[in-house]
């Protein structure tokens, strides 16, 4: 049974901890507290001149809903051609209507727009009113694959639908699991789900090397986040992982 295991990483160094810790693929974003945006063109290109395995590239203008303006669009097509520039071999997108549909027709534009690269529909699909229409209108759009928390708060809550959409989905589409996924419920969730790819982030968390501190003054909302902790991919969880996945049994 063979898996790969996709890390979400934010940082060149949480990037080539990825690969060396034995992920086959990273979803590379900006501003994890935010669910993630497009990342720079800067960082784009580092990336993917300091690691040899798969890029995917998360496009996405803004944080908030998936209900994007023309401005929003023309924003990610331009965003598109940056990312097949700088050697990214797939996009992450996903783009709904006000009704809680997959915007067929927009999202069709811009998997044809990213060819060659792959396409990954992510977890806007865990805001549709109705999973399995989803799964049908976006097996017509022509992405590779969906990343989904089983419309749940976590992977291993949303299981039971991941196994049912990944039944449904042989031979047309790939359904991975994403959401909450760690070294404790991972082999769980492979037995449960059949899934053949996890997303995940394997991060921990360090304090700042930063010797003086200003307190009282943040640069975001607090409750998210502190400039003096960093967090960043960890060798040892993402190892741990997929050592788990090698010795699951279905």
């Amino acid at each position: 049974m063979s898996f790969l295991v996709e890390i979400c990483v934010d940082s060149v160094e949480s990037a080539t901890v990825a690969e060396a810790a034995g992920a086959g693929r990273i979803e590379l974003c900006s501003a994890l507290s935010e669910g993630g945006v497009t990342p720079s063109a800067g960082l784009i290109e580092s990336v993917r001149r300091n690691i040899a395995i798969k890029v995917h590239v998360l496009i996405r203008p803004r944080g908030g809903d998936f209900l994007y303006s023309d401005n929003d669009f023309s924003v990610m097509r331009r965003d598109i051609d940056m990312a097949g520039e700088y050697g990214a071999d797939g996009i992450v997108t996903g783009i709904l209507n006000r009704d809680g549909t997959v915007d067929v027709d927009r999202t069709a534009l811009l998997t044809e727009y990213a060819a060659p690269m792959s396409v990954t529909f992510h977890r806007a699909f865990d805001l549709c009113r109705d999973p399995r229409q989803a799964l049908t209108d976006i097996i017509s759009a022509g992405a590779a694959r969906i990343l989904t928390s089983g419309q749940a708060r976590s992977a291993i809550e949303g299981a039971a639908l991941i196994k049912t959409l990944g039944a449904e989905a042989t031979g047309r589409i790939g359904i991975m699991p994403g959401g909450g996924i760690d070294e404790y419920n991972i082999a769980l969730l492979a037995a449960t789900t059949g899934a053949r790819e996890y997303h995940l982030s394997g991060r921990r968390q360090r304090e700042s090397r930063m010797t003086f501190r200003r307190k009282g003054i943040y640069m975001g909302d607090p409750r998210l986040q502190s400039e003096y902790i960093i967090k960043s991919a960890d060798t040892e969880r993402i190892r741990a992982i997929i050592m788990i996945l090698k010795g699951v049994v279905f």
